[in-house]
């Protein structure tokens, strides 16, 4: 049994005519809401009959009855209450409020709030005060700086989810412009843009010696968020405690929630002025940053209790149709299950994500070849190697047994991790990693799938 109805919760017994009335009114709302369906009005579930084709129905409803446009402010899912199975429609805040039922326009019969409980229409006072407050800049009203734009790299995607991308994809995904050219949107998912994710890495705690760094971009978002989170892979190593007793591993920043900060800082970062999202990494922590801050009429208290206002919508709508998203606001719960607020500042227009280091562990034993805070030194390249000169090193040419012991263990075992090959090898991670990109370069070696649920490939015969 779910909990009584509020100003974010609201139960129906049956999809009946009032769905585009209710999601207007939670669209209308500073914090958005869920909406039941098949549910009773005190919160016992009743069940959906035909569950498929009233999900498709909600979604066609949503869709073609609600001005502008609500593609990416909301997801349609099920959920199970008492071992029944019911529909969930999470709905965020818009920021082009005031919405309204299409059919009856920008009027008091056709824009809702949330009162309570209740669903109430808004005065005539009110939708103006809210359309004169209606100054963000839209994604999806800037013309594109280049055209004839190609989206290869987002086919792949949209097939590898068993999606197909028809001949009016750009109208489907709102990567058109209301004059029907390209959009800023479909720039940004093109094969080719001139927007890329900056990654420094420093030796010490603050900017001082920068030792690498690195830009993840000018092809499809989705491909440079993918390296980006590639590469968080391989910065993010494990450490390692030992007790008594045993001994305790643990990464450097907990990987499901800097994952989730990295996407987060993508897909609402505000583009328009045309600033990137940043990820520092420095000896004690990660820092990520976005530009725009919160959007407007999202308070701090309703970001912290995960309410979703998405600022780029567009952008949303196809992370979560590639699976890098999930429910909205899901992100930041996992974010703060694994942290406290205070990983969050608000400077100014830029929030800003810090992950210290876990506290009390050494580098695992795998790890302790690593070159800290050094630059042009490491474990094997320049035909030295960790301790000994005899010309050999740990699997830096692609020719010798380390090379061999690594391709070994993705033969193996195709999922396997890095800190996994370290293992079995006795390799230190940075060499691994040294390796791995000069097999991928060389095409000996493939990713298949995302860094989560994907695998290796070796395609050379032993």
């Amino acid at each position: 049994m779910l909990n009584a109805e509020s100003n974010r919760l609201e139960y129906k017994r049956e999809l009946n005519d009032k769905l585009e009335r209710s999601v207007v009114a939670f669209l209308n709302t500073s914090e958005g809401g869920l909406l039941y369906i098949g549910v009773e009005d005190d919160g016992k579930p009743f069940g959906v009959p035909n569950i498929d084709l009233v999900q498709r129905q909600i979604v066609d409803r949503i869709k073609d009855g609600i001005s502008p446009s609500a593609l990416g402010l909301y997801d349609v899912a099920v959920e199970k209450v008492d071992g029944i199975a019911v529909i969930k429609v999470i709905v965020s805040s818009g920021t082009e409020k005031p919405y309204y039922l299409r059919s009856q326009g920008r009027s008091e019969k056709g824009c809702f709030i949330r009162v309570g409980n209740s669903v109430q229409p808004m005065t005539t006072q009110m939708i103006d005060d809210l359309f004169s407050r209606h100054r963000a800049v839209s994604l999806g009203n800037i013309p594109a700086p280049r055209k004839e734009l190609t989206f290869e790299q987002l086919e792949i995607y949209y097939q590898a989810k068993k999606l197909k991308l028809n001949d009016r994809f750009k109208t489907s995904l709102e990567l058109l412009t209301p004059d029907g050219g390209d959009n800023f949107v479909g720039y940004m998912l093109a094969d080719e843009n001139g927007v890329s994710i900056k990654v420094a890495k420093y030796a010490g705690t603050n900017k001082v010696d920068l030792i690498e760094n690195y830009e993840y971009g000018y092809c499809c978002l989705i491909t440079a968020t993918k390296k980006v989170l590639d590469r968080m892979e391989v910065e993010n190593r494990t450490f390692a405690k030992i007790t008594p007793k045993t001994r305790i591993e643990k990464q450097m920043v907990d990987s499901t929630a800097l994952k989730e900060a990295v996407i987060n800082a993508i897909v609402h970062n505000d583009y328009s002025r045309n600033a990137v999202p940043t990820v520092e990494i420095f000896s004690d922590r990660i820092t990520i940053t976005s530009y725009g801050g919160l959007p407007e009429g999202l308070s701090r208290e309703s970001f912290f209790a995960c309410c979703s206002m998405p600022r780029n919508r567009e952008l949303m709508r196809v992370f979560r149709d590639v699976g890098l998203v999930e429910q909205l606001g899901s992100g930041m719960g996992r974010i703060l299950n694994a942290y406290d607020k205070s990983v969050f500042e608000f400077k100014g227009n830029f929030l800003i994500v810090t992950f210290q280091f876990a506290e009390g562990f050494d580098v695992a034993i795998n790890d302790t070849n690593v070159a800290n805070g050094t630059n042009g030194t490491n474990d094997g390249a320049n035909g030295t190697d960790d301790g000994t000169d005899d010309g050999t090193n740990d699997g830096t040419n692609g020719t010798n047994d380390g090379t061999n012991d690594i391709l070994n263990a993705f033969r193996e075992n195709s999922r396997i991790t890095l800190d996994g090959v370290a293992a079995i090898t006795g390799l230190s991670r940075r060499t691994i990693v040294r390796e791995v990109d000069t097999l991928k370069a060389s095409g000996k070696l493939i990713r298949i799938g995302s860094t989560r649920s994907g695998h290796w490939e070796v395609c050379i015969s032993e």
